[in-house]
């Protein structure tokens, strides 16, 4: 029996009108207004207080006839198959979150990554396109090495030598799935694969049964699903599933659905597929219109129970469904939802802050769940009532995410193995023992300028020092003069390929001095996209972080510094992006991104 408790309050005059009458009734034993709230926020309450309600109508003279409040249940609102609750989290961020512009990472940064998401609790880590570039596959290949709790994945086309490739990059792994797709759109099929419905069936079908050669772990997803029409998916879905997938996943590919009809196109497919039962059916939402996490929920509601996100909404164009929303929306709201995920909710602000850092991405203030600004309050009365009690203004704690507990022990007096302990803890394996004294020294160096020292700042200081070892532009050292009323003038060495290079220049500020300086010798012929500086952590001594993205023949890269001195971290950044754009490495396109 569920009861419409915004009814029902309202027979006895509205929350502060029952809150008053209850009081009366009951002085001892009566609820607080805001536990009324709370009722009809949870749409519910306990079955004692129904019990007062009860004896409150009847001390007033009113009949309360419970069955007038029933609200009227849809038969075929949870279909039969989804008794399970348990839902399945799918973090694609660093396959379709490195394709943001410029988002490109090291395999030793995914590695860091991965760590840190099988720490979080994810189910399955989308590790990247085998097929891709040697790069990627080697990445794949690395993570199932390392990652023992999490289910590796690699996507694929429905194309034999892609399949092969994440079959033979996977083959670490303990725990692999292979995830293979092709466009179910009419749009999609007519104009980009040039294929008939037919044979889009036959390459589906052909594409999971090689996969299933690699690992009993398939996953096949209808590229562009949610424009593709419903009798057709039911028909190829239902054909994969007798080849062998056991994960279909219907993506919103462009970001064009709103949650009631995802809803229902959820519940349409799944009851048109044969064998529907058989499978655990996903949502892969893009949030071109910022309905993504929306959307994910909606399909919940519809019968799916995987969903992908990335750290952050991390992804091309407006980004995916992020995880952190994702999580706690199910977490602070499960008496709307009644689902669980194995997600430790106090890994996520590291996660966050370590995309962040690894990507180039800054979070914004605003960001839900993990930006700066996502406990603080700035009204009076608010600081009032969180003041007095918390709940009042905030759903969440802070605590409950991973704001608190970020702080180092360590100190300028640490020793090395200390030092090295540390960043195991935080996911961090250096692969030399170049790598940890060089990073062991500027922890050091950062221990004296800094009386605190935080998790993001081992974050930042490896992500820079990782950076400096393998990159063929490397800073060196700079002057900096500026004064009011004169030209800025930037004198910076640095080192190209391990041969140093001076150059000066003005400009119309510092850091606009300190890349003409660059660009006197680089030459690159690179165009600035964006600039921008992040502190680290809180406090005048925390360390800068600056991101730099250059774009040059359609290729984008973006560049990160990090120092306690913004204008050294500036020139740091602009000289990783110069190396990334020298490398002249790029990834073969896909057929498509789902």
């Amino acid at each position: 029996m569920q009861l419409d408790i915004d009814r029902l309050i309202a027979h006895f005059g509205g929350v502060n009108a029952l809150a008053e009458a209850l009081k009366q009734h009951d002085p001892n034993n009566a609820p607080s207004t805001a536990a009324i709230y709370k009722w009809r926020t949870r749409g519910s309450l306990p079955l004692a207080q129904l019990n007062k309600l009860t004896e409150l109508a009847q001390n007033q003279g009113k009949t309360l006839d419970l069955n007038h409040f029933i609200q009227p249940q849809n038969e075929s609102e949870h279909p039969i198959m989804n008794t399970n609750n348990r839902v399945i989290i799918f973090d694609t961020t660093l396959r379709d979150g490195e394709q943001s512009p410029g988002a490109a990472m090291s395999k030793e940064e995914k590695v860091r990554i991965a760590r840190q998401l099988e720490k979080m609790g994810v189910d399955v880590i989308e590790a990247g396109f085998a097929a891709a570039s040697e790069g990627d596959w080697a990445a794949v290949n690395e993570i199932a090495k390392t990652v023992k709790n999490s289910t590796i994945c690699s996507l694929s086309r429905a194309v034999e030598r892609d399949i092969r490739r994440a079959g033979e990059a996977l083959a670490p792994a303990e725990k692999r799935r292979i995830h293979t797709f092709i466009a179910t759109s009419p749009i999609h099929m007519e104009h980009k694969l040039k294929m008939l419905p037919e044979q889009v069936i036959q390459a589906a079908v052909k594409a999971v049964k090689i996969a299933k050669e690699y690992t009993d772990d398939v996953e096949f997803s209808c590229e562009d699903a949610l424009r593709s029409e419903v009798g057709f998916l039911a028909q190829i879905c239902g054909a994969v599933i007798e080849a062998g997938a056991t994960t279909i996943n219907l993506p919103d590919t462009v970001g064009y659905s709103v949650p009631h009809l995802t809803e229902k196109f959820f519940r349409d497919v799944i009851a048109q597929t044969p064998n529907s039962d058989k499978v655990i059916w996903s949502t892969h939402c893009h949030n071109d219109l910022g309905l993504a996490v929306a959307n994910s929920l909606a399909a919940l509601q519809g019968g799916a129970r995987q969903i992908e996100c990335t750290v952050n909404g991390l992804g091309e164009r407006a980004g995916n469904a992020a995880i952190e929303e994702i999580v706690m929306a199910l977490k602070v709201r499960h008496d709307v939802f009644g689902y669980e995920t194995g997600i430790d909710a106090t890994q996520i602000v590291t996660a966050s802050k370590l995309v962040s850092t690894v990507t180039g991405y800054p979070v914004q203030p605003n960001k839900a769940v993990v930006g700066a600004n996502a406990f603080s309050h700035e009204s009076g009365i608010h600081q009032d009532g969180v003041l007095k009690h918390r709940e009042t203004y905030e759903i969440m704690s802070a605590e409950s995410v991973g704001w608190a507990a970020n702080r180092l022990t360590l100190g300028k007096l640490s020793g090395r193995n200390a030092f090295k302990t540390k960043l195991a803890e935080l996911g961090i394996e250096l692969d030399s023992e170049e790598a940890l004294n060089a990073a062991f020294a500027r922890f050091k160096e950062l221990a004296d300028k800094k009386r605190e020292i935080f998790d993001e700042d081992l974050h930042a200081l490896v992500s820079d020092e990782m950076s400096n070892l393998s990159e063929t532009y490397k800073f060196v050292s700079q002057h900096i003069v500026t004064e009011t009323g004169e030209s800025p003038r930037a004198e910076i060495v640095f080192s190209i390929d391990g041969v140093e290079h001076r150059a000066e220049s003005t400009g119309s500020g510092p850091v606009d001095a300190i890349f003409k300086a660059i660009e006197s010798v680089a030459q690159s012929g690179a165009i600035l996209e964006i600039y921008s500086v992040n502190a680290v952590t809180k406090g005048t001594e925390s360390q800068g972080e600056t991101s730099v993205r250059l774009a040059k023949d359609g290729r984008v890269v973006n560049g990160q510094g990090a120092d306690t001195d913004v204008l050294v971290a500036t020139s740091k950044a602009y000289l990783s992006a110069l190396s990334k754009l020298a490398s002249g490495v790029d990834k073969i396109k896909a057929q498509g991104g789902i």
